[in-house]
């Protein structure tokens, strides 16, 4: 999360659109180790209608910030699912426990990194510096994301996928898959194959592939 993943985020989603209007998105955090904290506002925020979607507590007044979305969301109806795991920290957990909060998407996969503090770095003389640790971080419902992470909605291991053969995602089950002609591979062909490698990844896509997403 930099200073302008936001802006990158809206303009890959408008893209995807335009090729073809999406039906619902996966937002996959795993192993995102956060960064900048008004680039995980400004994401969460093309999501949102409205509401809190972070807000820090301190010891002293001027640590104590509320971030609120605009209702300038991108994606006001299409369902959404997040994926988290052990190296989601920051900036992810923000983003997925906002998300979370508000019931706009499902997060699966397994409890995240559980960095939920704030730094504030202070000049010394010398060229020296200090961080200190100044605040927490809290989601919408004021849970502190400090030591305990994101608990996801429904917990789904790591690894390859262990698919039976009658659920098994093939070409034909993808949309606007080509019919068979002369058995051409691409693209769709590559997708299977990481919907096969991929547990969780596999997991999100048939929520989103079901006839509706239950958010709970």
């Amino acid at each position: 999360f930099q200073a302008d993943s936001g802006v990158e985020a809206s303009e890959a989603i408008v893209e995807m659109n335009e090729i073809t209007p999406l039906k619902g998105l996966v937002l996959d955090l795993r192993n995102n180790p956060g960064g900048v904290l008004q680039a995980a506002v400004a994401v969460s925020d093309l999501f949102l209608n409205e509401g809190t979607i972070v807000y820090t507590e301190g010891r002293l007044d001027p640590a104590n910030a509320s971030y609120e979305a605009t209702g300038r969301t991108l994606m006001p109806e299409l369902p959404i699912v997040v994926l988290i795991n052990e190296g989601s920290a920051s900036a992810s957990e923000i983003v997925a426990g906002a998300l979370q909060d508000h019931r706009r998407a499902l997060v699966i996969g397994t409890p995240t990194f559980g960095k939920g503090s704030v730094q504030t770095i202070l000049a010394l003389e010398n060229k020296y510096a200090l961080k200190l640790t100044t605040a927490l971080y809290y989601t919408p419902s004021g849970r502190s994301i400090q030591a305990t992470g994101i608990q996801p909605t429904i917990q789904v291991s790591e690894g390859e996928a262990l698919i039976e053969s009658d659920t098994r995602i093939r070409e034909a089950d993808l949309p606007k898959h080509l019919e068979n002609a002369s058995k051409q591979s691409g693209n769709s062909d590559k997708i299977v194959d990481r919907l096969t490698e991929d547990n969780q990844l596999l997991h999100a896509y048939n929520l989103l592939r079901g006839s509706q997403l239950l958010v709970r």
